[in-house]
C-alpha cells in the first residue's frame, strides 16, 4: 500500500475479472490508480475487454491464471502474485456461477449443486488459504466476498437451491474469517452487490454494476465504514438481514 497525491493506492486481487462485476471492479480500480491482479480461468482465453484495459494500463494490470475451481491453480497464482508484489492489500472474491435457475426441488441436479459449491464457496476458501500470508503484510488488509441476499436465511425463497446454499456457506465462511482476523485489523465483509446488469443478473436488472463496483472498492479502501458489528452488507455498507 502506498500513496500518490494523498490517495492510498492498493494491490488488489479480483477473481472472475473478465466479465460482469469483476470487469467493472477491474476497470474502476485501475481508474483510481490501483495495481490489479485480474484473475481468470485461463490467460489464454479470449478476454477482449480485459486485454484492452491491459493495453491502457500495462504496468498496473496483471492478468493471472486464477481458476478458483482448482487448488493447484490458486496456489500457483499465489506464487505469481508474490513475485509481482510480495504484498496484497485487498482480495475481492467475485468469481461465481448461477446454475439450475428454474429447477424445483424435485428437479435439482446435484451436479449443479456440487459445481456451485466448488466455485462459489470452496473457491474463496482456496483463495484465502493461499493468499492470506500476503494479505497479512498489508497495514490495512481487506477481504470482500461477493455474496447475495439469496444466501441469507431471512431471504430464503424456495428456489435457486444450488446458488443460494453455496452463498449461504460463503456468508458463514465470511463470519468465520471476521472472527479470526478482525483483531489483526482486517476488514472482512460479505457483500450483496444488488441485482445488477451483468451476464448473471441479466439486462432486465435495475442495478448498475459500475455503482456496485465503486461501493465494493470504497469498502476495501475503508472510505465506507459499516456499523461495528455489520459484516453481511450491501455495496453501500448498509447491514443486510442475515
Amino acid at each position: 500500500m502506498n500513496k500518490k497525491g494523498g490517495v492510498v493506492l492498493m494491490n488488489i486481487v479480483i477473481t472472475g475479472a473478465n466479465k460482469g462485476l469483476g470487469l467493472e471492479l477491474t476497470r474502476e480500480a485501475l481508474r483510481q490508480g490501483h495495481q490489479v491482479a485480474a484473475g481468470v480461468r485461463s490467460v489464454e482465453g479470449d478476454h477482449p475487454e480485459l486485454r484492452a484495459l491491459q493495453s491502457d494500463h500495462p504496468h498496473a494490470l496483471h492478468i493471472v491464471a486464477l481458476d478458483v475451481d482448482q487448488e493447484a491453480a490458486v496456489a500457483k497464482s499465489a506464487e505469481v502474485i508474490s513475485e509481482l508484489w510480495g504484498q496484497i492489500d485487498a482480495i475481492i472474491n467475485n468469481a461465481g456461477i448461477l446454475l439450475g435457475r428454474d429447477q424445483s426441488i424435485e428437479e435439482v441436479s446435484f451436479e449443479d449443486v456440487e459445481r456451485s459449491m466448488i466455485t462459489n464457496l470452496y473457491g474463496p476458501m482456496k483463495v484465502i488459504k493461499h493468499l492470506l500470508p500476503q494479505l497479512r503484510r498489508s497495514s490495512e488488509p481487506a477481504i470482500i466476498n461477493v455474496s447475495s441476499e439469496a444466501g441469507c436465511f431471512t431471504g430464503a425463497y424456495g428456489g435457486d437451491y444450488a446458488y443460494a446454499i453455496s452463498k449461504s456457506g460463503l456468508n458463514f465462511f465470511t463470519a468465520q474469517l471476521r472472527k479470526l482476523l478482525a483483531s489483526e485489523g482486517f476488514a472482512v465483509y460479505a457483500v450483496h452487490p444488488g441485482w445488477i446488469r451483468t451476464p448473471m443478473g441479466g439486462e432486465q436488472a435495475p442495478g448498475d454494476p459500475v455503482e456496485s463496483a465503486k461501493g465494493l472498492l470504497d469498502l476495501a479502501q475503508r472510505r465506507i465504514i459499516p456499523e461495528r458489528d455489520a459484516w453481511m452488507i450491501n455495496h453501500k455498507g448498509q447491514p443486510m438481514p442475515i
